[in-house]
């Protein structure tokens, strides 16, 4: 069960940094209104309370997270934006989720 807790607050986090980030980036790219900019700062403030969520040290749940933010990258930008990953975005990102994986929850002596 804590595997699934962590993953659950990895992909809680992503989600919040990513449509955070893709608000403002509305806002100020494409001159959407300032109300996605705010619920876009909104979003990333939630971002950095969740990602103490994890049950391991900084530098490791960072590191690991940043595996996580790429794969849900190419997720939304596939679902969102409709840019579908090729076979490069797609094997790479296994590579990436494998060594999540590892530096998460191997088991350590």
């Amino acid at each position: 069960m804590p595997i699934f807790k962590s993953l659950f607050y990895f992909v809680l986090a992503a989600i919040c940094e990513i449509g955070g980030g893709y608000l403002i980036w509305l806002w100020l790219r494409e001159g959407k209104s300032l109300w996605l900019g705010l619920g876009g700062s909104v979003l990333l403030t939630v971002y950095g309370f969740v990602a103490t969520q994890q049950p391991s040290n900084f530098g490791r749940a960072y590191a690991a997270y940043g595996g996580i933010f790429i794969i849900l990258s190419i997720v939304w930008g596939w679902k969102i934006d409709g840019f579908a990953p090729d076979k490069f975005d797609q094997i790479g990102s296994w590579i990436v989720l494998v060594g999540v994986l590892i530096m998460m929850y191997a088991p350590r002596g």
